[in-house]
């Protein structure tokens, strides 16, 4: 299981993947949520890392998410949750994923 694991963060090449950057309110739920809007969808999350930032009162989670047509429309849905402040892309956060990855590994 362990293998497998590491193989689900790094087999996503980069032409078919995505990385998205939220910035959300910190409080109980919120993951729940977020990760929801996915599962409501049948949209996989291959990765996430989520930190508080500031004094803790928001948090920045990283979705490793597969690069698909419907990833516009769920990053609009995204924003359209109460405690999502912001939601990007973010390309070169590709490289944690795989630090990670290579930690656990």
């Amino acid at each position: 299981m362990h293998a497998s694991d590491q193989r689900i963060v790094e087999e996503p090449a980069p032409t078919t993947g995505a990385v998205l950057r939220l910035l959300v309110r910190n409080h109980p739920g919120v993951m729940s949520h977020v990760c929801s809007l996915f599962a409501r969808r049948a949209f996989n999350v291959e990765g996430i890392i989520c930190l508080p930032v500031g004094d803790g009162r928001q948090s920045a989670i990283l979705l490793l998410v597969n690069e698909d047509a419907r990833l516009a429309q769920v990053m609009q849905q995204l924003h359209k949750l109460e405690d999502v402040i912001e939601v990007d892309r973010a390309p070169t956060a590709r490289a944690i994923f795989a630090a990670v990855a290579d930690h656990l590994g």
